[in-house]
């Protein structure tokens, strides 16, 4: 670990803000990140590319679980976006701008760019245009090899990391099979060369990941819903990305 990458682990990672249906507050919310600034923790959040070519803050591919609306991100305006009634929430869908405006960099930044697989760069890209002036901590990182590879050319300087796990859930199934077996391998690791890795703290230890730790790369673990889980994680993990309970 340096010190250019130790903001990634000087903390406990509020998943997706912190966030509590029972207070009415919804992950990926200004609420949520308000809660998280106020606990001091960093903030793990998720980018979707809206159909007009914005970085919106939200989780999911499709809009169903979290919102009256139907249908999917990447076929709605961003204006369409924020219009949405987010369910048991008083809050809406804010643009990575405005996380940034809210935020300032007051607690480190921890962002996951989504991916549907195929390809596409324009989420990475305008993540980066959005992010160049903004000089508070944060990292970005994929699940999708091919995006953080992007985020490697496209902006060296700028630390990225690999969401993982083992792979083997049916999920990768509709992948290609030698992209599974990259992701089951990590052999993709020479063309992304991640700054770190966020793990299943399920699927841990796990060979690769524990040698990549050796040489001294942070590893954050996800997603940790109690003390008891928390201190397994951290047996193979730098940090935890954490909801549900005080960390």
């Amino acid at each position: 670990m340096t010190e250019r990458t130790a903001f990634i682990t000087a903390r406990p990672i509020a998943h997706r803000g912190l966030h509590d249906l029972s207070r009415g507050i919804v992950e990926n919310t200004a609420s949520a990140f308000a809660g998280a600034i106020a606990g001091g923790y960093a903030i793990e959040c998720d980018l979707q590319l809206t159909r007009d070519g914005e970085a919106v803050v939200f989780h999911d591919d499709h809009l169903e679980r979290l919102t009256e609306g139907r249908g999917m991100v990447k076929d709605l305006t961003v204006a369409d976006m924020k219009g949405l009634a987010i369910r048991r929430s008083l809050d809406r869908v804010q643009t990575l701008g405005e996380l940034l405006a809210q935020v300032q960099g007051q607690v480190p930044l921890v962002i996951e760019i989504k991916s549907h697989w195929d390809g596409d760069q324009r989420l990475a890209a305008r993540t980066l245009e959005v992010l160049e002036n903004y000089r508070g901590p944060h990292c970005l990182m994929s699940f999708d090899p091919d995006v953080v590879e992007a985020l490697r050319r496209m902006s060296p300087g700028t630390i990225r990391g690999i969401v993982a796990e083992r792979a083997f859930d049916s999920y990768y199934d509709a992948l290609p099979f030698r992209t599974q077996m990259e992701l089951r391998c990590f052999s993709h690791i020479s063309r992304t060369q991640p700054d770190f890795v966020s793990f299943y703290f399920s699927d841990l230890p796990w060979a690769p990941v524990t040698a990549l730790r050796a040489t001294g790369m942070p590893v954050i673990s996800w997603t940790i819903r109690s003390a008891g889980e928390a201190w397994t994680a951290l047996r193979h993990s730098d940090q935890v990305t954490f909801e549900g309970f005080a960390a």
